[in-house]
């Protein structure tokens, strides 16, 4: 008999979900499709019955197709799925019937974490997250990789074990839950956390020694950084973080974009990536749907994200519970380690704070609000671990750079 792996839901009980059909995940999110899936729709006869294919391929996969507002073409004018409505919940892709969860197996278990693209995620509506245990379970029969022991990387080759990831967890999550402590202090003193880890050499310091080390740090906060001050950001710095916030709104649709030629595709989202590097002039374009301000001088003249209780509550759900979900590294983050995890989550936090000063400079408001955060926050949970570009070199040799010169907090502190 096949060992069952257990399913750990995220344990946060701060936090809620249910579905309200609210529709956004069918409208903004490409459907990647398994050969299940495939099979599942070949059955059900929508070639026949609407006269054209229902999937694309794009770099060498299968997507559902969308409608010409890059809306899911089974989204219909009510908001419900016409797969749904036909054959039923069961019927559909496993990754609509698994969102907004995202499955995250390591050495103890797969992890049900949660995306914060979901408007009920972050808006926190609904039953506990232990409600829906029955269905992820059904759901994750059919995605086998989630039942695979894959033990994290600590740092480099180094493997994890079990007591090494739940040091990282629980340090990181206690500081994060501290909230006495203003949000700004709480994101820079994550991004120093996540600096020291990097910077610290695993080789001689494993099982226990982790968790002395976590401990530490953490009890070194908040004075620490008091005397640990940081300076304004550099040009360079504040380029990367542009580039970086870039490619967390980049979104490929399936209404025309897999036609394209991919030299032409590349090249165009190359001139785009060097104006957001530059930083001058009228910005080309962001995330889709959002109004863009004048150029990038209304971005960086907006005052630092305030951390108001309603934006320290939602931001803070969103930091732990990807902590917690074992989604800021491993099989749910492109293989990377734990070290290089923690430093891409407080870099997320930088083009958070970047991005919703831009929603908000779009909107006309003279300071930021929790609409501007919430906007921002799903583009920043829509491409986490799903956009390819951001499990590249590329992206480790940006991390490795602005880790550099306290730069991610220098960038934290900048936008917080």
């Amino acid at each position: 008999m096949a060992k069952r792996i257990p399913l750990e839901i995220l344990d946060l009980k701060d936090q809620r979900y249910s579905c309200h059909g609210c529709g956004d995940c069918c409208r903004d999110f490409s459907v990647q499709l398994r050969d299940e899936d495939l099979d599942r729709l070949a059955k059900q006869g929508w070639e026949e019955k609407l006269g054209q294919s229902v999937t694309v391929e794009f770099r060498g996969r299968r997507y559902l197709r969308q409608q010409a507002d890059g809306a899911c073409l089974f989204l219909q004018e009510d908001g419900l799925c016409r797969i749904h409505g036909e054959f039923g919940f069961q019927e559909k892709p496993v990754a609509c019937r698994l969102f907004p969860f995202n499955l995250a197996p390591d050495g103890n278990g797969t992890h049900a974490g949660l995306n914060f693209a979901c408007q009920s995620v972050r808006a926190n509506r609904g039953a506990s997250l232990e409600s829906h245990r029955d269905d992820l379970r059904r759901a994750i029969r059919e995605v086998p990789e989630s039942n695979a022991i894959s033990p994290p990387r600590l740092a480099g080759d180094l493997r994890a074990d079990g007591q090494e990831v739940e040091a990282v967890v629980s340090g990181f999550d206690r500081w994060l839950g501290t909230t006495e402590v203003p949000l700004s202090i709480r994101l820079d003193g994550f991004a120093w956390l996540s600096q020291s880890l990097g910077a610290a050499s695993f080789a001689e310091v494993r099982g226990s020694r982790v968790t002395e080390l976590v401990d530490l740090l953490v009890s070194a906060l908040p004075d620490e950084l008091l005397h640990l001050p940081v300076d304004s950001p550099g040009r360079g710095q504040r380029r990367q973080l542009r580039q970086a916030a870039f490619a967390r709104i980049e979104d490929p649709r399936f209404t025309g974009d897999e036609k394209k030629a991919s030299l032409s595709a590349r090249l165009d989202q190359w001139s785009r990536s060097r104006r957001f590097a530059r930083g001058r002039g009228v910005i080309p374009g962001l995330a889709r749907g959002w109004a863009v301000p004048g150029d990038f001088r209304d971005v960086e003249s907006m005052p630092s994200v305030p951390g108001t209780p309603e934006i320290s509550d939602l931001v803070t759900r969103w930091l732990r519970s990807t902590i917690r979900g074992g989604r800021a590294w491993g099989t749910a983050y492109y293989g990377w380690t734990i070290a290089e995890g923690v430093q891409g989550l407080a870099l997320n936090a930088a083009c958070l704070g970047w991005l919703a000063r831009a929603h908000a400079a779009g909107k006309g408001h003279e300071v930021v609000t929790i609409e501007s955060v919430g906007e921002a926050l799903g583009r920043i949970d829509r491409s986490s671990g799903r956009a390819v570009w951001l499990g590249t070199a590329a992206e480790r040799l940006r991390l490795r750079y602005l880790a550099a010169d306290d730069g991610l907090r220098r960038l934290v502190r900048s936008t917080w």
